[in-house]
């Protein structure tokens, strides 16, 4: 195994968990969807001159440009509207970000059904782990106020289009140049979040030094480079296993978050952040070969 091979999964845990931080910094001067449409349409010319300058092979068949362009809208556009409308009608975060935190149960599901990818009973083990450790990070900072069943019905809609995109974009996008498929599946998003700010926002943006930054990292950080990673890691290995990763994002952002605003983090927490890289590693603990 490699070394770059050995780091992409951290190294994408700490790149995903990011976003919420520059999110947080940045969202206070622009309309949530708004802040995801200007995103998009900067990582699209962003990995357009890239694929310019590498010459990237762009697909050529139109079934497969329509379900590169599905991976787009369900995962980058879709998946992150819900979750910010959600929020913006009074969802609490820690809520959101718990519901779609079940992700991986779901897409273990799917990867079973569709995929045909057999999940033991050790990888169930560490996805009920990851969930119940994701239950006790989020614990203590979540409030039961304002739960509305329009953000609830939001979130789980985000839920099913991220879980059903990543299974999208193994069964039919294994051949993909990274970098063209991202400019495609970045356009997409930005057509998807376009439309949405549109319709339902005033397209308030501040351009601010605190934006600024916040956008610029979610561009370069997080869509150049948490989003080519996930890719990379769904083309290499079991949808399952780099599914799991993402039980670790919200024990990550809530270290992220005590270091950066001074969050603390209580025993409950802590415990559940043990839990969750406990249920993560075996999930994605490699079978031993039988001798």
């Amino acid at each position: 195994m490699s070394p770059m091979t050995r780091l992409a999964p951290p190294l994408f845990v700490l790149l995903w968990s990011s976003a919420f931080i520059s999110a947080k910094y940045g969202l206070p001067d622009a309309d949530p969807i708004t802040f995801l449409f200007v995103r998009f349409v900067l990582v699209a010319c962003a990995f357009g001159a890239i694929a310019l300058v590498l010459r990237s092979k762009w697909p050529t068949d139109p079934k497969q440009i329509a379900h590169i362009a599905v991976f787009g809208a369900l995962v980058q556009g879709v998946y992150l509207s819900g979750v910010f409308l959600a929020i913006s009608k009074g969802l609490p975060a820690g809520i959101a970000s718990l519901i779609v935190g079940l992700q991986p149960i779901l897409t273990a599901l799917l990867a079973s059904q569709l995929l045909s990818e057999q999940v033991r009973a050790r990888q169930w083990l560490g996805l009920a782990l990851g969930v119940s450790g994701v239950v006790l990070v989020l614990w203590e900072r979540a409030s039961l106020d304002g739960l509305q069943p329009v953000g609830i019905a939001l979130c789980l809609g985000s839920l099913i289009c991220i879980s059903y995109g990543t299974i999208h974009q193994k069964r039919y996008c294994g051949n993909m140049d990274l970098v063209s498929g991202s400019v495609i599946q970045a356009l997409t998003a930005s057509i998807v979040t376009g439309v949405a700010a549109y319709l339902l926002e005033p397209m308030r943006v501040t351009w601010s030094l605190e934006f600024s930054l916040a956008l610029g990292w979610l561009v370069v950080g997080v869509s150049l480079g948490a989003f080519s990673l996930l890719m990379t890691m769904i083309k290499r290995g079991e949808a399952v296993k780099v599914i799991s990763l993402f039980y670790m994002v919200p024990p990550t952002t809530a270290v992220m978050a005590w270091l950066a605003f001074g969050e603390e983090l209580g025993p409950v927490a802590y415990a559940g952040i043990v839990v969750t890289a406990i249920g993560v590693a075996l999930v994605v603990r490699p079978q031993k070969p039988v001798t």
